[in-house]
Parts: C-alpha cells; sequence; structure tokens
C-alpha cells in the first residue's frame, strides 16, 4: 500500500508541475504592422524584439541574426506574456522606431508607421553591402528591408565553397525585383595576411587546400586577374599583406567602413592584421581611425583607389547593409554602370550619416586639372541626413584636416566654404558622429587635383610608412618548407623594392 500510495502522489505531483510547467509556456500571439508613414503600405524592416531578459526573440519562418529578425511588414509571433521592447529599422534613410509593448492572456497587437528621412535613390545614389554571408534564398527579403541594391554574396570562403559538386550558375548576377541585384560567385580569401575579396568571377578560386601563409594570397590575385572582369577588393586597409598587395596588384576598393565597425560595439583589436598604437588612438573607436590614417597614406603615395564598405552579415554582428556604399548614377540603376561608378570614385561610404558633397559641381572621384601655376578654387557644397548627433564635419586634404566646420553652419548654408589647391594633392569630406560605442561615420570618396606636370603628390613620409610596414610583415613569415618560404618571400621582396623606388621618387615631405 505504500509502494501505492508513493506512487499515487508521485503521479499527482508530476501532473502539477507538468500543469505549471504548460502554464509557464502558454504563448499569445503578438501582431506586428509597419507601414508607411501616412499610408497603409506594408513595409520589408529589420526588427530588433526582446523580452525582459535581453533575449532576441525570432519569428517562425523569417529571416535571423543573433539579435533580429526580418520582416515582410507584418508578422504574428506567439510570445509568452510579459513586457518586450522594440527597436524597428530600414535602413538609414527611415527613422527608427522603439518603444515597449506589453503581451498578456489576449495577445497583443503593435502597429508601426515608419517615416523617411530621405529617398537616396531619387537622388541618383544607389547603395551597395560588398561583404555578404547571408543565405542566397533570404537576400530578396532581406535586401528590400534594408534598401540595399546591390549586393555580391560571399558563396566560396577559405575551406568553404557552396558550389563544391554543384553547377555554377550561367548567370551569376541575379537580378531579384526592380533595383535589386546579386552576385552569386563573390569569394573570400581569409588568412594570415589577411582578408580579401573577389568580385565579378565565374567560378571559386582552388583556394580551399591554402594553408596560413601558403601560398600567398598574391598568388590567387595573379589568377584571379586573369579574368577581364575580376575585381579585387583590400577588405580592411590594416591587413598584413595590404602593402604587398598594393605594390604589385590593380585593387579596385579598400573597405574604409568596415565590419570591425557594428551596429552596437566596435571589433577594437586590429585581429591578426598590423596593431594600431593604442595609447595614441584608443579603444572603442581607435580602430576606426587607423583604418582612415592608413587609407590617407595609401592616397599620398597616389594610388585612386575608391573607398567602398561591407558588413560581414552573417559572420560578424550586423545587419546586412549596415556598412554600405552609395554610388551616383542618377535616376537608373545599371548593375554594370554601379560598378563603374565605384570604380570611378564617385561614392561615399557610411554606417550611419548620409553624406553628399560636390567640389564646384563636380561629385566625388573628379578629377581637377590645371597648367602650371595655375590657382584651383572649389567651393564645398554639402547635404547632410543623419539620425546621429554630429558636432563637425572635416574636410580631409593630403591626409590631415584642413578645415572643421561645425554641423550647424553646414546645415544651414549647405556649403563647407571654399578650398585652394596651388600644387597637386587630393581631398575628402567626413563626418563623424558622437557615438561612444561604435565608429559611425560617412567618408566622401576623393577628389584628385593636377596641376602642372606633376600629376600626383607623392608623400615621402607615407611611402616610407608602407616601406617600414612591408620589412615588419617579411620578418613575420615562417614556413617550414624552404621553397614555400622562399616562394612567399618573393612577393614581399618585390614589394619592398616597390616602395624603396617611391621613397625615393617622393615629391612631398
Amino acid at each position: 500500500m505504500l509502494y501505492l500510495a508513493v506512487g499515487a502522489f508521485l503521479c499527482i505531483a508530476t501532473a502539477l508541475l507538468c500543469k505549471h510547467a504548460a502554464a509557464q509556456t502558454t504563448t499569445q500571439p503578438l501582431e506586428i504592422t509597419v507601414t508607411d508613414e501616412g499610408s497603409t503600405h506594408l513595409v520589408p524592416c529589420r526588427i530588433h524584439l526582446k523580452n525582459t531578459d535581453g533575449e532576441p526573440q525570432r519569428a517562425e519562418n523569417l529571416p535571423f541574426w543573433l539579435d533580429h529578425f526580418t520582416c515582410p511588414g507584418r508578422v504574428t509571433l506567439n510570445l509568452p506574456s510579459g513586457e518586450y521592447t522594440y527597436e524597428i529599422e530600414r535602413g538609414p534613410e527611415f527613422e527608427m522606431v522603439s518603444g515597449r509593448v506589453s503581451v498578456d492572456e489576449s495577445g497583443a497587437s503593435l502597429r508601426v508607421q515608419l517615416r523617411r528621412l530621405i529617398n537616396m535613390a531619387k537622388e541618383g545614389w544607389w547603395s551597395g553591402d560588398l561583404h555578404v554571408h547571408r543565405p542566397l534564398e533570404d537576400l530578396p527579403l532581406l535586401m528590400a528591408a534594408e534598401e540595399v541594391n546591390v549586393a555580391p554574396v560571399i558563396t566560396w570562403w577559405n575551406k568553404r565553397n557552396l558550389w563544391e559538386g554543384k553547377a555554377r550558375p550561367e548567370q551569376p548576377v541575379q537580378e531579384l525585383s526592380a533595383n535589386q541585384y546579386v552576385h552569386l560567385m563573390a569569394g573570400e580569401d581569409e588568412r594570415e595576411g589577411g582578408a580579401f575579396l573577389f568580385f565579378g568571377l565565374s567560378e571559386p578560386l582552388p583556394i580551399s587546400d591554402a594553408t596560413k601563409e601558403y601560398p600567398s594570397p598574391l598568388a590567387f590575385m595573379e589568377q584571379a586577374l586573369k579574368h577581364p572582369e575580376a575585381w579585387i577588393e583590400l577588405e580592411k586597409p590594416f591587413w598584413w599583406d595590404v602593402p604587398a598587395v598594393l605594390a604589385q596588384i590593380p585593387v579596385r576598393s579598400i573597405g574604409l567602413a568596415n565590419n570591425h565597425m557594428c551596429r552596437r560595439q566596435m571589433y577594437e583589436s586590429e585581429a591578426w592584421g598590423k596593431p594600431r598604437d593604442t595609447d595614441r588612438l584608443p579603444s572603442p573607436r581607435g580602430n576606426g581611425y587607423w583604418s582612415q590614417e592608413i587609407y590617407y597614406h595609401i592616397l599620398n603615395c597616389g594610388f585612386r583607389i575608391p573607398p567602398s564598405a561591407g558588413s560581414a552579415s552573417g559572420v560578424l554582428p550586423n545587419p546586412l547593409g549596415y556598412d554600405r556604399v552609395y554610388v551616383h548614377l542618377g535616376k537608373k540603376l545599371d548593375y554594370d554602370d554601379w560598378w563603374k561608378g565605384l570604380r570611378a570614385g564617385r561614392v561615399f561610404v557610411t554606417n550611419g550619416p548620409l553624406l553628399r558633397t560636390r567640389a564646384s559641381g563636380k561629385w566625388p572621384g573628379h578629377v581637377f586639372r590645371r597648367k602650371h601655376g595655375a590657382k584651383l578654387d572649389l567651393d564645398i557644397e554639402c547635404a547632410i541626413t543623419t539620425r546621429d548627433p554630429i558636432r563637425n564635419l572635416e574636410i580631409i586634404r593630403d591626409g590631415r584636416i584642413e578645415r572643421t566646420v561645425p554641423y550647424d553652419e553646414c546645415v544651414r548654408t549647405g556649403s563647407l566654404g571654399k578650398i585652394t589647391f596651388t600644387e597637386s594633392g587630393w581631398f575628402l569630406v567626413r563626418a563623424i558622429a558622437e557615438n561612444e560605442k561604435t565608429f559611425r561615420f560617412a567618408s566622401t570618396g576623393p577628389y584628385c587635383v593636377e596641376i602642372g606636370e606633376r600629376k600626383k603628390r607623392i608623400s615621402r613620409s607615407s611611402a616610407q610608412f608602407f616601406l617600414d610596414w612591408v620589412q615588419e610583415r617579411k620578418a613575420r613569415i615562417k614556413l617550414d618548407d624552404p621553397a614555400q618560404q622562399a616562394e612567399v618571400l618573393a612577393y614581399h621582396d618585390r614589394a619592398e623594392a616597390f616602395w624603396q623606388r617611391l621613397v625615393a621618387d617622393a615629391n612631398a615631405e
């Protein structure tokens, strides 16, 4: 009898516990509807929805990444009763809406209208994210929700190749909808020398058997350049092999707004890249300034390489399009023309502010040419739209701050004043937001000035910066196989000779 009584008690207790647990996990519907301001038109968007413990909530059958899901404009989630916080965004051209919603026994309904701040496409600017790791099937909704127009998707990356054992797409470029293009064959070589991105290829490069240092990434770049449409990008400016690549490979773009700059945080170190002086450039934003400094050294050495942007969504904690590049084309988007515009430098990069400038009526990337002895006066028009507080805008000339203009003055006058050149050089405009958690900024591509026979200003100190760098890099290369060691070092020997010549031939500083 005792055993029966104990057994009965356990059964009852178990039933009560199960009933309690069921009560604790009972869910109610939360319906979220997102529309354009002043209309009933549903708009795709990104939703960060968290419970009181800060845990992100998922929506069934919708793309989810780390702390957010993407929705077509209406979604119903089944959630336990309680309080939830939300942030709803649609790229930088709309206001973010945030708040709280309570889900009780009868559920809840949340209706949100998103206000557009600006329509960049109507101004002729079209956006792209050049570092995408999201699933191909999710791209139509993701791009619509962030208003990203161009997205080459990385489908091969070191030992990972989505095309292994599969037929290659006959048309790597896919038009998903109006003004929305993906390229299905982008790739990334990410090893000891850094990360380098490949676009415009019709098949993956054979990088899956590469080791940490061998073959050199430059060997794969040489293979890529056999394809007429190949586009090679320095994914970040501070990777160890950047000086060697600059010296020998026709690089098309440089990731200035890169994935170390995240929506709510910075990746504060240079990972396995060339470390910065953290006393001079402290965390959390020092890494962002370091990327800028190196890019300016590159421009100071006569390279005319436009800045680009990539979020690494799918690997790092960014939504698609957080770090993006806008290319000015005019009223119509054409995929090939977008890349031509990027190559020409008619761009600005951003992870927040929307910065548009013209110098005496010309877009970024323009080369102003004058005869010897001439003086060039340029009027800098500027328009900026931002959700983040900005104190100043800066004109950067030949790597240094030429002028600082208060934000309010820029908004009021639409101008950053004049800049005068009597010799060759370059300049760009940047705006850095007042955000202490991450490096949130915008930068135009450079404008170039050629006066007289000296077409380019070559800085000796900047060339020496890269010469010192390549020599430091050479000392780090250690391979057990002497033949492999010699093969890799040969690229750096040639780079060292290049930078030595540039130091000797420099015409400034």
